[in-house]
């Protein structure tokens, strides 16, 4: 897909602005820390509760995007000498900052995760511990949960240990670089091996019948105080480094299940008929999806950069909707317990800086490894974070999907009444007159009308632009 750049001018910019904070007022979104909570924070950046091991001899590396502070994870890779992986994988430990019941836990028990914006964030913590303290920044001794994953030669786990220690990343790393390096060999060891670990894992993720779902993405670029949008299809490196975290969460739920006490992040299987419809929507869009293919396995054949693969794609987001959490504690089982699209007990557990669940995750793996009961403060958290996670990933996506919407009308409102090509990547079920059509350029993706015939799912045709007005009118298209 083209990724050229589209720049509003400065006076654009600054109207846009102006409609993102209304935005933030429409969504009730959290404004600044009360005082009482960056007083506590501030505190506890200088006093955290440290561990006494030291593992600060691991030289770990973190991969993020290139502007990021608020560094979650931190991994190291190596070959086993016996043949097979070990894995250290470092998650901030946000609970060594935190006083349960204190003005900073009830604070981050209101927010529940961090919110994006063009023009900046909502953290669920003070930059003070999320952007420093706490956060894995290169060259800093911090503390941390301190996964071990040992694997076998396939990258089937064969042993997993955690412990608190302190560690130290020796660098930073972001997702370009990282690409870069491993396709053209020059990355080191522990680096080049994310490719090898990362395939494998890929490929016990087919065995297992689990899904990801390499769907391009809209991405808000902001330069010199202006925003754009692009198109960009996931790398492969992005996809390496999620199977880790993926196999982390797997592992956690692994102990939390055997323990007896934990929060899984779980989805149902598809509703009846889902598959159905979007085996009429591969013919629609000409993919040839022979019926002894699995779901996964033709997922696993799309090409993101062709528009038929990328509208198909984002069709099977459907499947994905009903994701939540599962509480459970000793004599009651989590019902459902499975993740669909994992397929395998999961938990979020790897970015504790940024979704309030993980931290609880993190100290009820800590506990079970060392065979000893989850603190009480852990436990009496589980009942009500479903809901409140509920609430905070409602939010995040609201946000991120209107903050698009504005972006898309500021970067058309002057171009009403104009024809572009595009692709109908939705029809909408019931209203095969409505739809969603993304633009090659600029990279759009917005609601099209028609006034008297279907709309052909996965066919470019020319559309004209009805509406666009950031802050009053979304961007609406008409069949040209």
């Amino acid at each position: 897909m083209p990724r050229r750049h589209m720049y509003m001018t400065g006076a654009d910019g600054a109207a846009l602005r102006a409609a993102l904070r209304e935005l933030r007022t429409t969504l009730h979104v959290p404004g600044e820390f009360p005082a009482e909570v960056l007083a506590e924070a501030e505190r506890a950046a200088r006093d955290p509760r440290l561990p006494d091991a030291d593992a600060t001899d691991i030289p770990l590396f973190t991969i993020d995007p290139p502007t990021s502070v608020d560094l979650d994870q931190a991994m190291h890779l190596a070959r086993r000498p016996a043949g097979g992986f070990r894995v250290h994988y470092a998650i901030a430990d946000v609970a060594a900052f935190v006083t349960p019941g204190g003005a900073l836990d009830a604070e981050a028990h209101r927010r529940a995760t961090t919110l994006y914006f063009p023009d900046g964030k909502v953290p669920l913590h003070p930059a003070a511990l999320s952007e420093d303290a706490a956060s894995l920044l290169p060259d800093r001794t911090r503390p941390a949960l301190l996964w071990r994953l040992d694997l076998d030669a396939e990258g089937r786990v064969e042993t997993t240990d955690l412990r608190r220690a302190l560690v130290r990343s020796r660098a930073r790393l972001d997702y370009d670089g990282v690409q870069k390096a491993i396709d053209t060999g020059t990355a080191e060891e522990p680096l080049a091996l994310l490719a090898g670990i990362g395939r494998l894992r890929e490929a016990l993720e087919v065995e297992r019948g689990g899904i990801s779902l390499n769907v391009p993405e809209q991405e808000i670029v902001e330069c010199d105080g202006s925003y754009s949008l692009v198109y960009r299809a996931p790398r492969p490196a992005d996809g390496w480094n999620a199977q880790i975290s993926l196999m982390t969460g797997i592992a956690a739920a692994d102990l939390m299940l055997a323990a007896g006490t934990g929060i899984l992040r779980t989805l149902p299987t598809a509703p009846d008929g889902a598959v159905g419809r979007l085996r009429r929507s591969a013919r629609a869009l000409r993919i040839d999806w022979p019926h002894h293919v699995p779901y996964a396995g033709l997922v696993r054949s799309l090409d993101p950069h062709l528009p038929a693969h990328a509208a198909f794609l984002q069709e099977c987001t459907s499947l994905l909707r009903g994701a939540g959490y599962t509480p459970f504690s000793p004599g009651v089982s989590p019902d459902p317990a499975i993740h669909a699209a994992v397929a395998a007990p999961y938990a979020h557990c790897t970015a504790p800086l940024r979704r309030l669940v993980d931290r609880y995750a993190g100290e009820l793996c800590v506990a079970a490894v060392a065979g000893v009961e989850p603190p009480q403060w852990a436990v009496a958290a589980l009942d009500a974070l479903p809901a409140e996670m509920a609430a905070g990933t409602r939010l995040a996506n609201t946000a991120e999907r209107e903050a698009v919407d504005l972006v898309e009308a500021a970067v058309l409102k002057d171009r009403v009444g104009e024809v572009f090509e595009a692709t109908v990547i939705d029809v909408r079920e019931r209203e095969p007159l409505v739809g969603t059509v993304q633009l090659e350029e600029p990279a759009v993706v917005g609601r099209v009308e028609s006034a008297s015939r279907e709309l052909p799912l996965g066919d470019r045709i020319r559309v004209r632009l009805a509406q666009a007005a950031p802050g009053t009118a979304k961007v609406v298209f008409a069949l040209a």
